[in-house]
């Protein structure tokens, strides 16, 4: 079967969505599964966009090494320059090179005729090659540039060197009879074309953008640009998911397959969605929470007949894990471990006795550790151990007086530096009680409180609570989880870890040094 190439885009354009930013170590976290998925291409970044774009770009070269690293980079010299030195330590670097090509670009973004453009595109990829062979050119907004002049530009584009021609349907406008045709034109109609590899960038704006890439590649295009769960601008772009278990289940049409292990689908999707503070919707294909769940009787009859006719995949096949082994507070440091290499994790002695420390501390609230639990436990830990290396504060105790007739009272004591200190104040309930002590203390600076989410993590009263809290301030999210089976304490933990990466990003730029002025919590309606 022929290949097709996937080319993960989660750490750029996924990661430049409004609430989606990740820190450096958790760029790295996700380029490892994303590795061990085999996926072909990771882009991890726009280098040129800020330092820390290229610091991360850079460590992500550095520490992936089988598969292709890219950098995005506009068609001027400094961007190319930036991107070459941020992948250049990559076992296979590769320069991706972008310029508008619509009318609406050129003329209002752009400001250049269409000859500048093909001008400027030709000079830049021939700019690109004097670094790397591997050169990637996309035509921004090629789904609604002017046919003609696209494969203009294209030909340019192979003639200066150009090894990958992606074709970019950027804002999500074209449908998959017209983007098959566009693929099938350009191969057939552009000299030189057979000589690169042709590939699809869809956004979902109008819902088709797995579609619309799977008709890409029908048309002919052998690399798609994917992201983890469809993150991406505006309504996101093609869900790697969707696009491989697309061409995998539909061998029989397609003829066609990718190299990606999607037994780390699951895993890879939890992932990221913990990193960002959210949840798959119930019904996301793949890898939502019903996607394999049938509470119809005619379904669940038929189910039970024969998954086959109700299931066109396996749960297994995406690495849902459907036998839950219960473990307990007897279930030895051995037993975890071997347990979490059968869910997919890899884990360091050092991060293992974490895990294993926080497995003890829950079973003694827990009765049984189901594999939820324990993937819960394994994501927690690592995330918070990101977020407490940024320093700041954390919880000593908490004591909460609420009824449903009075005034909820939280008094807390938080620890920084070795030093603790108490407040109490009043809230509309407990949460808020909790919080306003919190920036009593803490004092700081006015945020947007856009995110706060509860859920179970396993059945029974006495599950595992997972709360995200997203605040945002300076134009940039902070994410906190706080994981327990006492939601109030889930609460505080995820608020105080959000506030200390706040705080972190202050003093990093030298923001609100004085700390003087208490919050000003501002609800996301507001």
């Amino acid at each position: 079967m022929e290949h097709v190439r996937i080319f993960d885009t989660t750490l750029r354009d996924g990661e430049q969505s409004p609430g989606c930013s990740m820190n450096l170590k958790e760029k790295i976290e996700v380029a490892k599964i994303l590795e061990k998925m085999k996926v072909d291409i990771i882009e991890a970044g726009f280098a040129i966009a800020s330092p820390g774009d290229f610091e991360s770009v850079r460590t992500i070269a550095d520490n992936i090494k089988e598969c292709t690293v890219t950098s995005l980079a506009r068609c001027a010299e400094k961007d190319i320059d930036t991107a070459w030195e941020a992948v250049k330590t990559a076992a296979d670097p590769r320069i991706h090179v972008f310029i508008a090509t619509s009318p609406l670009h050129m003329e209002y973004k752009l400001k250049l005729s269409p000859e500048q453009v093909l001008e400027k595109a030709g000079a830049m990829v021939s700019y690109a090659k004097k670094y790397c062979s591997n050169i990637e050119f996309s035509p921004e907004d090629a789904t609604r540039s002017e046919p003609e002049f696209l494969k203009r530009v294209v030909a340019k584009a192979i003639e200066c060197g150009a090894t990958t021609i992606n074709i970019p349907d950027t804002v999500g406008y074209t449908t998959p009879d017209e983007m098959r045709a566009l693929i099938e034109d350009i191969k057939g109609n552009v000299k030189g074309a057979e000589d690169v590899i042709f590939s699809v960038h869809c956004h979902n704006d109008l819902g088709m953008a797995t579609a619309n890439a799977l008709a890409g590649v029908l048309g002919g295009a052998r690399q798609v640009e994917c992201t983890i769960n469809g993150l991406g601008e505006r309504a996101g772009n093609t869900s790697l998911e969707e696009i491989v278990m697309a061409i995998r289940t539909r061998q029989d049409m397609t003829g066609l397959s990718t190299g990606i292990d999607t037994t780390m689908i699951h895993r890879a999707s939890k992932t990221v969605y913990d990193i960002i503070g959210q949840t798959a919707p119930l019904n996301k294909p793949i890898v939502g929470k019903n996607a394999f769940a049938h509470e119809s009787g005619i379904h669940q009859h038929g189910v039970l007949a024969n998954k086959k006719t109700y299931e066109i995949m396996t749960p297994e096949s995406v690495g849902v894990n459907v036998n839950n082994l219960v473990l307990g507070k007897h279930s030895g440091r051995h037993a975890v471990g071997q347990r979490l290499e059968e869910l997919g994790f890899v884990l360091t002695k050092e991060e293992l006795d974490r895990c294993f420390e926080e497995f003890k501390i829950v079973c003694d609230k827990k009765k049984n550790i189901t594999d939820a639990d324990l993937e819960a436990i394994v994501t927690h830990k690592t995330n918070a151990v990101y977020q407490d290396e940024e320093g700041g504060y954390k919880l000593d105790w908490f004591q909460m007086s609420t009824s449903n007739f009075t005034t909820a009272t939280c008094t807390v004591s938080l620890e920084k530096d070795g030093e603790k200190v108490e407040d109490v104040a009043l809230g509309d309930g407990p949460i808020d009680a909790a919080y306003n002590a919190i920036d009593a203390i803490v004092k700081p600076s006015e945020h947007s409180f856009d995110i706060f989410n509860i859920h179970s993590i396993s059945e029974g009263k006495d599950t595992l609570g997972d709360v995200t809290v997203q605040v945002n301030a300076y134009d940039r999210s902070f994410t906190g989880r706080g994981l327990s089976t006492d939601i109030m304490e889930a609460s505080i933990n995820a608020y105080l870890k959000a506030l200390n990466r706040m705080i972190s990003y202050e003093k990093k730029h030298g923001i609100n040094e004085g700390g003087e002025s208490p919050a000003k919590r501002i609800s996301a309606k507001d």
